[in-house]
């Protein structure tokens, strides 16, 4: 499910975030174990090696709470496979991403056989360690939360904070996969596609920039800046011929770019949309 795929994903990518998360483990080194497993090959949604303690953290993310064979079952057989290729302690955590009624055990039993888990429902969860770590943005749009529009708009202001272009696109676009867990599509794109230029610090800090130049042309001038710098941001240098043009665009032309240049990946997405707008 790509949301499965999508949770292993920033868990391979981010090992040592989720080891903080979840365990508290802060300075311990996280190698990635490959997630075959022995036997007859069955799959684990993400594992990561805690190196120093010698011990397996294994992450399991489901959105249904049913499935064959049950969710308790597949824990024990991956606790067995683990635990017999690398012979060393496995903590797991089973991560329920949406909201459910059905009751998930954090155990397996049958007669003599017992095997604990720990079983985490995201929804449950204090979001503030996920909103203060980047890597973990995506998480917090499914955590704990009176108001679900309130914290998907602290998650879209958090996501807009980060500086590092690639970083940001890449976290924005993981939670608005994530949000559709939760959220209606409108909310989101509301959210992430038309206010988080404006949601965001380093916009607000370019633009006040742009007006204490004191440009004659004032806030549009001070506009014209902070699209100027994004771009140089998103595309690299901007030609000097482009810039002209975009200095021959009016106050809603500037606006509407501010929010259609999210979505460029190329000069050429640029020229394409100035030949629309003509």
């Amino acid at each position: 499910m790509e949301t499965d795929n999508l949770c292993k994903y920033l868990a391979e990518k981010y090992p040592q975030n989720f080891a903080v998360w979840l365990m508290g483990e802060s300075q311990t080194p996280v190698t990635v174990l490959k997630t075959e497993l022995s036997i007859e090959p069955i799959r684990a949604d993400a594992v990561t090696f805690l190196q120093t303690q010698d011990r397996i953290l294994h992450l399991e993310f489901q959105v249904e709470p049913i499935t064959d064979p049950p969710l308790p079952l597949r824990m024990l057989d991956y606790w067995v496979r683990l635990h017999r290729q690398y012979r060393c302690p496995v903590t797991q955590v089973l991560i329920l991403l949406k909201p459910t009624s059905v009751n998930v055990p954090a155990e397996f039993r049958l007669e003599n056989t017992e095997h604990r888990y720990r079983v985490l429902r995201l929804w449950e969860q204090d979001p503030t360690p996920l909103l203060a770590d980047p890597a973990l943005l995506p998480l917090a749009a499914l955590a704990q939360a009176d108001s679900g529009a309130q914290i998907l708009e602290r998650v879209a202001a958090e996501v807009a904070k980060i500086e590092e272009a690639s970083l940001r696109n890449e976290m924005s676009n993981c939670t608005q996969i994530l949000a559709g867990l939760r959220y209606p599509k409108s909310l989101i794109q509301q959210l992430f596609r038309e206010g988080i230029m404006r949601e965001s610090v380093i916009y607000q800090e370019i633009l006040q920039e742009g007006r204490q130049e004191g440009k004659q042309e004032g806030k549009q001038e001070g506009e014209l800046t902070v699209i100027m710098r994004q771009l140089n941001r998103r595309l690299g240098k901007i030609a000097p011929e482009i810039e002209a043009e975009l200095r021959g665009l009016s106050s809603p032309q500037l606006e509407s770019l501010a929010e259609a240049l999210l979505d460029f990946q190329q000069v050429a997405d640029l020229q394409a949309w100035l030949r629309q707008g003509k």
